[in-house]
């Protein structure tokens, strides 16, 4: 189980929202996560190569930052059933590329641009999230 934290899970948000919004206003973008990092390989459609790099590396640095600010070490809990999760990142990527987007292109971008393909789409990754939890939990008793 995971902590309840709504004051982290705010901020957490409203920083994901403030990001969507600043990079749709300045480099007239989408923030789907999927999409820039898969945009990081050749070949290179277009110049901004340097603006993903940059998105990307402030995904990664975000962390370590709060780490350094907060003198507390950010905890992640993540299995260590490394063939079950290269699995589940097989069904993610297989799924983002499936269904044009991923949860922050179509939950977060698309959701406030009010696309009925994302709502869609959000509600079919959730309802898939939910059910794949009260497997694992509950019938699977993991």
């Amino acid at each position: 189980m995971t902590d309840f934290t709504p004051i982290a899970s705010t901020v957490g948000g409203v920083l994901i929202g403030l990001s969507a919004v600043l990079l749709m206003a300045w480099e007239g973008r989408i923030a789907g996560i999927s999409g820039i990092a898969a945009r990081l390989l050749p070949p290179y459609l277009d110049g901004a190569l340097l603006s993903r790099l940059g998105f990307v590396l402030g995904l990664v640095a975000a962390p370590l930052a709060y780490a350094a600010i907060s003198g507390t070490d950010v905890v992640q809990t993540v299995s260590s059933n490394l063939p079950l999760m290269a699995l589940a990142g097989l069904l993610v990527g297989f799924g983002s590329v499936y269904g044009n987007g991923c949860t922050s292109g179509h939950g977060v971008c698309g959701l406030s641009r009010l696309s009925l393909r994302s709502l869609v789409a959000t509600l079919t990754f959730m309802a898939t999230a939910f059910a794949t939890v009260f497997a694992v939990r509950h019938v699977l008793g993991a």
